[in-house]
């Protein structure tokens, strides 16, 4: 007579708490997809009932999202208003874009300096550090924009977070996104990260002026490169 495996009883916490250690320890997909339930019952040693209300619970502070016959996902998903872009993507360009967002995110993220949670700057240090640590270009322009969507979010505006999404839905062509990758180098990225983290540092320190200027500096940065590389490739770090 066979007898049922009986697992042991591990609170929701804890369950929550592995959870954060597998996405923490980078062995998800590209997309940032975590396996499904019950894989992760198996992987975990618990029960799918505890995998599924610990989900729930990371769901509720915005550390995952679900997506309806895709599956649970890492970070914050984009803004469904972001759809908009596509009426006017063809009728702009890298160079408008990235004045628009010259104009937008220095808000956001001063905004994000007033309202941003403990935890969520947590999240901010922690999508700066995957993206150092991406193995390749898809999974760096995944958790730059993370980063970038997180702090705008965080600002708790909805018109501006509405504009901030239709930006980051033209950026999100896939001929400009092949562009951005094939204009980073191991030079860029350091610099980058550096910049993200003056931006991450001066949220933390809830420092608006700091954090307006930080993110300026940090768009600055891209926008000059930008225009120095449009003579061989138009677009080539939007």
């Amino acid at each position: 007579m066979s007898q049922l495996r009986v697992r042991p009883q591990v609170s929701v916490d804890e369950v929550r708490r592995r959870l954060m250690d597998l996405i923490r320890g980078g062995g998800l997909s590209p997309e940032g997809r975590l396996p499904a339930e019950r894989d992760l019952s198996e992987r975990l040693g618990v029960g799918r009932r505890s995998v599924r209300l610990a989900l729930d619970q990371l769901e509720t502070e915005g550390l995952v999202w679900r997506r309806q016959g895709k599956g649970t996902f890492a970070g914050l998903p984009a803004d469904p208003t972001g759809d908009l872009a596509a009426r006017i993507a063809g009728e702009t360009d890298a160079l408008q874009v990235m004045e628009a967002r010259l104009c937008i995110e220095p808000e956001l993220a001063a905004l994000s300096a007033q309202r941003m949670l403990p935890a969520e700057v947590d999240r901010l240090r922690h999508l700066a550090e995957r993206q150092v640590e991406a193995a390749d270009a898809q999974a760096t322009e995944l958790w730059d924009g993370a980063l970038h969507r997180l702090i705008a979010q965080c600002a708790r505006n909805r018109p501006l977070l509405t504009a901030f999404a239709l930006l980051d839905r033209i950026r999100g062509n896939p001929g400009w996104v092949q562009m951005r990758a094939r204009a980073r180098d191991p030079a860029s990225l350091v610099v980058t990260h550096s910049e993200h983290m003056a931006i991450v540092e001066a949220i933390a320190a809830r420092q608006p002026d700091l954090a307006r200027i930080a993110m300026r500096d940090h768009l600055g940065t891209r926008f000059s490169a930008l225009r120095s590389g449009l003579g061989a490739e138009p677009g080539a770090d939007a």
